[in-house]
């Protein structure tokens, strides 16, 4: 979760971060990890923009979705591997 952008990854020119790196996060549960990783940009300072775009676009659903057709799981614990 750095350089966190509103842009597509695909996006050539993509508009600078407003959220400072949060770091590398890792799972086997691919919808444990993206509710994860959207828990901690709602977290994060400078996230409005990041929230705004998500929000308008109802990009939680992709997630809620996910779940419901047995994907993953939204529960998920975060341990922290920093010595």
């Amino acid at each position: 979760m750095n350089r966190l952008s509103i842009d597509c990854d695909c996006n050539g020119n993509p508009a600078e971060p407003d959220i400072h790196d949060i770091g590398v996060l890792a799972s086997a549960d691919p919808v444990a990890l993206d509710q994860a990783c959207i828990d901690l940009i709602w977290a994060a300072e400078g996230n409005e923009t990041f929230v705004k775009r998500v929000e308008s676009k109802n990009g939680l659903l992709t997630l809620e979705h996910a779940e419901e057709i047995g994907l993953g799981s939204r529960r998920y614990e975060l341990v922290n591997l920093d010595v």
